[in-house]
C-alpha cells in the first residue's frame, strides 16, 4: 500500500527536501479540497442524500502504517498518538481498523509488507477540516519517522 512507507533509505526525501517526484503535503490536501469543492466526478451527495435523513460529508480514510526501521510502532504508542493527536481534531467520531499493508520499495524494488492502521473520519467538508488532517499526517510523520501517511478523500452522504 503506497504511503506506508517507513524511512530507511532508497529516493525517498526527508520533510522540507525535495525529491524527483515528490509532492508537497500541501499540494495533496489543497487537491482533496477541490475534489471536495466539486471539482470530481463523483455523484452529487445532495442528490444522493435526496430522500434519507443524512447530509453530504468527506469521507476522510487514512492509512497509518506501523512500521520503522528500527521496530513496530507499539499498540502502546499507537493508542496515545490516537487519543493525544486524532481524537481531539476530532471528537465526534471516526472508525479505526487493523490492516495490513504493502509497497515497493523504489530502491530495490523489493515488496515490503506491514502491519497497518486504517482511520475512517466522516465530517464537514471544508479547508479547516483539510488543515487538522495535515496536522495529523505531519505529527505522525514526525513522531515514528515515517515517509508518509496515505490519504484518500471523496464526498458522500452520511447519518449519525
Amino acid at each position: 500500500m503506497t504511503g506506508l512507507r517507513p524511512r530507511h533509505g532508497g529516493n525517498h526525501p526527508r520533510p522540507g527536501e525535495r525529491g524527483r517526484g515528490a509532492v508537497p503535503a500541501m499540494v495533496l490536501a489543497a487537491a482533496a479540497w477541490l475534489c471536495l469543492a466539486g471539482g470530481c466526478t463523483a455523484p452529487d451527495p445532495g442528490v444522493a442524500c435526496a430522500g434519507m435523513a443524512g447530509r453530504p460529508q468527506a469521507i476522510v480514510t487514512l492509512y497509518f502504517g506501523r512500521g520503522t526501521p528500527d521496530r513496530p510502532i507499539t499498540d502502546e504508542s499507537w493508542r496515545q498518538f490516537l487519543a493525544g493527536t486524532v481524537t481531539p481534531r476530532f471528537p465526534d467520531g471516526l472508525t479505526v481498523l487493523d490492516g495490513h499493508g504493502q509497497w515497493r520499495q523504489p530502491a530495490t524494488g523489493r515488496i515490503i509488507s506491514e502491519r497497518s492502521s486504517v482511520v475512517t473520519i466522516v465530517t464537514d467538508p471544508d479547508a479547516e477540516t483539510m488543515r487538522r488532517i495535515e496536522e495529523i499526517r505531519t505529527t505522525y510523520r514526525s513522531r515514528f519517522d515515517q515517509d508518509s501517511v496515505g490519504l484518500t478523500v471523496s464526498r458522500g452522504c452520511a447519518s449519525f
